[in-house]
């Protein structure tokens, strides 16, 4: 059974609250995107697998990214191939489990990780 897309009613109440934690539109595709700074590589790793965890549970996975204390997420619903409650579920869990992890805002670019920021790191 597909999953349906986010209704426009669903995106204007559930997408204000998730942009304002941080979660940006993603240019050219129906998603969203964040960046989180964690203070090291087993921080980062250790939200990743809470977050693994619940994206089983919903039986739905994030695309992502690590670089050592860095974790980047997209998330969209390839099954109706954009944004579902799925996401808007899976956005609100790992901003949970992300806890006072530092969010990085423009995602215009790459995100360099704590190794490339203080030499001698990684």
């Amino acid at each position: 059974m597909s999953t349906p897309p986010l209704s426009e009613d669903a995106r204007a109440t559930a997408l204000p609250p998730l942009m304002e934690t941080g979660w940006q539109p993603v240019p050219g595709r129906d998603a969203i995107r964040k960046i989180w700074r964690f203070k090291g590589f087993s921080e980062a790793w250790g939200f990743m697998s809470r977050a693994a965890l619940a994206a089983e549970r919903l039986n739905h996975h994030p695309e992502w990214l690590n670089a050592f204390n860095i974790v980047d997420v997209t998330l969209t619903t390839h099954d109706c191939g954009g944004l579902s409650d799925l996401d808007v579920k899976l956005a609100s869990r790992m901003d949970k489990l992300a806890g006072a992890a530092a969010v990085e805002h423009g995602h215009t670019s790459r995100t360099a990780c704590l190794c490339e920021t203080r030499p001698g790191q990684g």
